[in-house]
């Protein structure tokens, strides 16, 4: 039920999506002559769509969420590695036939990358169906271990948690998976404005870990200050930093998460 009104939710409070239903709303007042409240309306969309067009506040509000956990200086042994879903898009997929990566499909790259250079630790893929009502889809999970191993990564290695669906799940299955593999030192792959919440999550479920964040959407300070060149790139922006702004807010309302949390060392 919670992954339902999650998304659910997470529709109706994506900004692009806000910015357009005022916009209709206002076309809507003006055709039934309700022209002040129309020109207000539209004026209201205009204006908002300029801003996270255009403005350098989608960036902002991602570099914030990136910025949280650095890329750790890795040395010494691994025991394992926790990638998280959201790499694969399961919906072209199984339509496809072909595995079909997202704008996240770093958090696989990485993994094989952190798989040959730690060839001993052992990887948990973490992410079940992200469809609402199929039973038969399949998963995020089992679409990247076929992805790792075509790459060249050991099958044997590999164990995929296909329960959970969303962050703070992974964390509590994922360490369920990695107690019964021994080892201590974990390392957690996902997208840098991701790692906050996940991070959370992890660490209420009493999963100690190292945060690994890939998939950067943004350069810095510099990105802070400079107008965007294309619309598409700042609403982009700003709808992927509003999902995980969201989320940490209502993770932490409904008591799944208790705030902000240390990495691992």
């Amino acid at each position: 039920m919670f992954f339902i009104a999650s998304k659910l939710v997470a529709f109706a409070l994506t900004p692009s999506n806000v910015v357009g239903i005022i916009a209709v709303m206002g076309l809507l007042a003006v055709l039934i002559r309700r022209e002040r409240i129309g020109k207000a309306l539209l004026t209201a969309s205009a204006v908002l769509f300029a801003l996270g067009a255009w403005s350098p506040l989608g960036p902002t509000l991602l570099g914030v969420l990136e910025n949280r956990f650095p890329v750790p200086t890795l040395e010494g042994h691994v025991d394992g590695i926790v990638t998280l879903g959201g790499a694969v898009d399961t919906h072209i997929t199984q339509a496809r036939g072909s595995a079909t990566l997202t704008d996240a499909g770093e958090r696989i790259t990485e993994t094989a990358r952190l798989a040959f250079r730690f060839p001993d630790a052992k990887i948990i893929l973490s992410g079940g169906s992200d469809h609402l009502v199929s039973t038969e889809a399949i998963t995020e999970s089992a679409v990247a271990r076929d992805l790792l191993e075509s790459i060249g990564v050991a099958g044997g290695r590999i164990t995929i948690e296909e329960r959970s669906r969303n962050t703070c799940e992974n964390a509590i299955e994922s360490r369920k998976l990695a107690a019964a593999s021994g080892g201590a030192r974990w390392l957690l792959v996902t997208s840098a404005s991701h790692m906050p919440r996940a991070v959370a999550c992890f660490d209420r479920a009493g999963f100690k870990i190292i945060p690994y964040p890939v998939d950067y959407r943004t350069e810095g300070p510099t990105d802070y200050r400079r107008p965007l060149r294309k619309a598409s790139e700042g609403w982009a922006a700003i709808d992927l930093a509003a999902h995980e702004w969201t989320g940490l807010f209502a993770y932490r309302l409904f008591g799944l998460t208790d705030g902000s949390a240390a990495p691992a060392t």
